[in-house]
């Protein structure tokens, strides 16, 4: 199977899914994402999955853990304040150990906010978010086609680390349409002898969070930080124009698309600088931005929010003789490739001469 599609993004994450094997849907609607449950409620069922409109985002992710918990691939997604209400249910799942998908298109806030793009929802994405001491891998797309790969890829690391996979994007990357190349997908089989499936001829199996006896709990904390430290392995970025440079723009998801352009347009007036784009926001290419800084020694951070990335940049380059400057735009409006290259200039300007 090889399809050459004209899809958005939000389309080509259902897809991804529906190709990784995912076989239950849980959401509730939520603008900018419902292009996703739509697509669901029709696509899943034809290959035999099962598509719920829950009652509430709450009632969703727990719906999530129960059908990951006997084994099935599921996922479940929304948009900013969705998210937050599903965060007591990722912390369950992560505590549990029981993989699954969670997709946040994100949209402006605080609060309601607005339905414009924005990256506001990095620290919720990226520290955890709900309570207790988790983390979960965090992918952020820039692109139809990456969206596309990146749903497949969030279900083979959901099963490969028992834990939940967060798929970052936002309404920009969500709503813009291009080509979409689909292939015929080959998924990695993991053994899955923790799942519940009842107990006759085997002992009961027990997914719990809730530790209770002395030392317990400390000992599965651990166990899951051992976890989180393995996930290192899975880091991934890209590296644009890198070479040269003397200033390197730090930029993820969809202002990063936007960034390339003014990256190449600066090259043209003659400015040497680069893109360093983070694929996997947890876990954080800190050692690759550190091992840049041995031959670059200025950095920008943009982002459409007052300054989030920001600090993982600093935690990469602390130690560093090099200097780290920021623009953000809060949610509301997008920049334009000239905005921002204008921003960078004043920054390179500055710094260079």
């Amino acid at each position: 199977m090889r399809e050459i599609l004209l899809v958005k993004g939000n389309e080509a994450i259902a897809m991804g899914a529906i190709d990784a094997g995912c076989k239950f849907y849980f959401g509730y609607p939520i603008t900018p994402q419902n292009d996703i449950p739509e697509y669901m409620a029709k696509h899943l069922p034809e290959v035999g999955g099962t598509f719920i409109q829950a009652e509430s985002e709450i009632a969703s992710i727990n719906m999530l853990m129960g059908a990951a918990s006997t084994g099935a691939r599921a996922m479940t997604s929304s948009s900013s304040p969705g998210i937050s209400l599903k965060q007591e249910g990722i912390s369950y799942m992560c505590g549990s150990e029981i993989p699954g998908v969670i997709v946040n298109m994100s949209r402006s806030g605080p609060g309601l906010g607005g339905i414009a793009p924005s990256q506001g929802d990095y620290f919720q994405a990226t520290r955890g978010g709900g309570h207790g001491d988790y983390r979960t891998i965090v992918l952020a797309p820039y692109s139809v086609q990456e969206a596309y790969e990146l749903s497949i890829k969030a279900f083979d690391l959901a099963d490969k680390y028992r834990n939940p996979v967060v798929i970052l994007g936002d309404a920009l990357l969500g709503q813009m349409k291009e080509q979409l190349i689909r292939k015929k997908v080959r998924t990695r089989k993991y053994k899955k002898d923790w799942i519940l499936t009842g107990a006759k001829g085997r002992k009961p199996r027990l997914l719990k969070s809730l530790y209770l006896q002395d030392g317990e709990l400390t000992k599965h904390n651990w166990k899951l930080f051992k976890k989180y430290m393995r996930m290192k392995k899975e880091i991934m970025f890209e590296k644009f124009m890198i070479k040269g440079a003397r200033l390197v723009v730090v930029a993820f998801g969809s202002v990063a698309r936007i960034i390339k352009s003014s990256v190449m347009m600066g090259r043209e007036k003659g400015l040497k600088v680069g893109l360093f784009r983070p694929i996997t926001l947890f876990p954080f290419p800190y050692d690759e931005i550190e091992e840049i800084s041995k031959g670059v020694k200025h950095f920008m951070g943009i982002e459409l929010n007052t300054g989030q990335m920001l600090d993982d940049i600093k935690i990469a380059l602390s130690g560093k003789k090099c200097t780290v400057d920021f623009y953000g735009r809060p949610p509301g409006s997008i920049p334009s490739p000239d905005e921002l290259l204008n921003e960078i200039k004043k920054v390179y300007d500055e710094r260079i001469g």
